[in-house]
């Protein structure tokens, strides 16, 4: 096989299977190739992927050695990209009677889902996730995309039980929003006991909805190492019970009367 196929399928290989450890003697027989010659096209691969910032090949050697692919985002890919998110969400259209703000049109974009997906994991590859974590139903998308990145399968929380999932576990909260008492529910074969976990939505202005999946998670031993929104409201009249988190976007100010909508860049750029 001449090395322009075999560049082609090495690296459509890493691409649909991040994070995924991989001998070389696998890809010596899936190229009909020598060892030397793999060798050297993980060698080009690699500095094609680090130097368009899409993440790098992890090699390691010895009787178990191989090489997995690394998804990641450069921070100057990552800064281009919130840049021209934040400029969609100020455009005065979305802004929608209540104050809310129109995200669907986003969170249906598997080009701008996917992208939101690849910073976020970039931004916990090294936290050694076993799952992403969401609750229904708009935050799914951004979860899946997450995880695709990550390598890891996708738990989704929910406000009702489903017979086809089997007995659950729930536990009643209070949203920071509503000050309501709500439930949600999440089936026990869903989730190894002490797996670390990744938590992501969509949006989050107190963190109540967010604090009681920590709160749900806690029932299966589970280590959150991270929490990840697309969007946060910046309302000083609202206590945050959430203050560890990784964000994309701030809504600092919805303008009814003048039609104007304020966004910034969120704290994903400091943390």
């Amino acid at each position: 096989m001449k090395r322009s196929n075999r560049l082609v399928i090495l690296t459509d290989y890493f691409m649909e299977n991040p994070r995924k450890h991989i001998q070389l003697p696998f890809f010596v027989e899936l190229c009909d190739t020598t060892k030397s010659s793999i060798s050297e096209d993980l060698d080009i691969i690699d500095n094609v992927f680090k130097s368009q910032g899409l993440g790098y090949l992890e090699r390691t050697t010895g009787a178990g050695g191989g090489v997995k692919y690394i998804p990641e985002v450069s921070a100057e890919k990552s800064l281009d990209f919130v840049e021209s998110l934040r400029q969609k969400l100020e455009d005065p259209s979305r802004i929608l009677p209540g104050g809310y703000l129109y995200m669907s049109d986003i969170l249906g974009n598997p080009k701008l889902v996917r992208e939101i997906g690849r910073v976020f994991a970039s931004r916990f590859s090294k936290l050694n996730i076993d799952t992403v974590v969401t609750v229904a139903t708009k935050g799914i998308p951004l979860a899946y995309a997450v995880a695709s990145f990550l390598n890891v399968p996708v738990v989704i929380v929910r406000r009702d039980p489903k017979v086809t999932e089997g007995s659950s576990v729930s536990i009643n909260y209070v949203s920071g929003s509503s000050r309501k008492i709500q439930t949600m529910v999440l089936p026990k074969r869903s989730l190894q006991d002490g797996s670390n976990v990744c938590i992501i939505d969509d949006f989050m202005k107190a963190g109540g909805t967010i604090n009681g999946m920590i709160s749900l998670l806690a029932e299966f031993n589970a280590d959150v190492k991270a929490i990840g929104v697309l969007a946060e409201a910046d309302d000083e009249e609202e206590e945050r019970i959430v203050t560890d988190y990784t964000s994309l976007v701030k809504i600092s100010n919805v303008d009814l009367s003048h039609k104007n909508i304020e966004v910034q860049t969120g704290n994903f750029a400091l943390t």
